[in-house]
């Protein structure tokens, strides 16, 4: 079974270098910063992280059929926007400012209007947290489940920015006590916002088919959604060009005619879940940012290219 928690994917770096950097944006901007990340950082990661460096170039090669320059070329793009998405988080710390697009936002406003609560899964695609420090949950209290071990540079920034916005951080603890946390939030009527493709904790999974091989989700998200019986929304956020992301929102539908069991429902929503991030990938693929093996049938294979 995966072990997603071989990487964690919390932000490198000192508390001096992050405030560094947020200084270093309010003065030269970001095209200064990306150079210099592109140029040294991105490939001082892939020479010295080179498990993680095999695992994204394995993605390339296996799942999106790339020969082995492509997929070294796009290994390395891949470090490179990792890059720029980290530092626009610290940008967004300094003020900076970004323009979104978004692509099935009447869906989601439908589902703010309405008085119960629903799921937002999202995944290590794209820069997800970035539209947090963006918009204001106004019309109903947002939970977002956050990995615990980040650096104090970037809680203490995240919770300044996204309490004003009306969001809530529930950080994983041992003891599992956020999962009542998001329950009682559910039943309370609010949004909470789940990671779908990471196993934490409980090792419960789904076996879902993914860019044609297998791959384990995490079972608890969807099982609390099908449980509580409430919608839930796949949301992507996309880095598009230097100051704009490309917002995708698109419904999960957990119901389908024929499906009556549970487990059916759980698996069906997951499926769901699956294929709209593997449409999302197949438009930008340099954006999967889980540095391990992820697909069980690739864990022990050796690359033979």
């Amino acid at each position: 079974m995966p072990k997603h928690d071989e990487w964690r994917g919390n932000t490198a770096g000192t508390a001096w270098m992050h405030q560094l950097l947020i200084v270093t944006f309010r003065y030269i901007g970001l095209r200064p910063v990306y150079f210099f990340m592109g140029l040294f950082v991105a490939p001082c990661y892939m020479l010295f992280s080179h498990k993680n460096y095999i695992s994204m170039y394995h993605y390339f090669r296996q799942r999106h059929g790339f020969s082995p320059v492509k997929s070294f070329w796009y290994t390395y793009l891949n470090h490179y926007r990792f890059g720029q998405i980290i530092l626009d988080r610290f940008a967004v710390y300094a003020g900076c400012k970004y323009e979104f697009e978004l692509d099935g936002n009447d869906q989601f406003l439908s589902l703010m209007e309405k008085p119960e609560g629903f799921v937002i899964l999202s995944c290590h695609v794209g820069n997800y947290e970035i539209a947090g420090y963006s918009f204001a949950s106004t019309s109903k209290k947002y939970n977002a489940l956050v990995f615990s071990g980040e650096a104090k540079t970037v809680m203490e920034n995240r919770n300044t920015l996204l309490s004003a916005h009306n969001i809530k951080m529930i950080p994983v603890s041992e003891d599992m006590s956020h999962i009542f946390e998001m329950n009682n939030a559910l039943a309370n009527g609010e949004i909470v916002s789940i990671p779908g493709d990471r196993i934490f904790g409980s090792p419960k999974h789904l076996e879902c088919k993914f860019f044609n091989g297998t791959a384990h989700l995490p079972l608890g998200p969807y099982a609390m959604t099908v449980q509580r019986g409430v919608p839930a929304v796949a949301i992507f956020v996309m880095k598009h060009s230097l100051y704009k992301y490309k917002v995708y929102i698109r419904l999960l539908n957990a119901e389908e005619t024929g499906l009556q069991k549970r487990n059916e429902k759980i698996q069906h929503l997951a499926d769901a879940f699956a294929e709209e991030m593997e449409k999302v990938l197949r438009l930008y693929p340099e954006q999967w940012f889980n540095y391990f093996e992820f697909w069980h049938d690739d864990r022990n294979r050796t690359e033979k290219d």
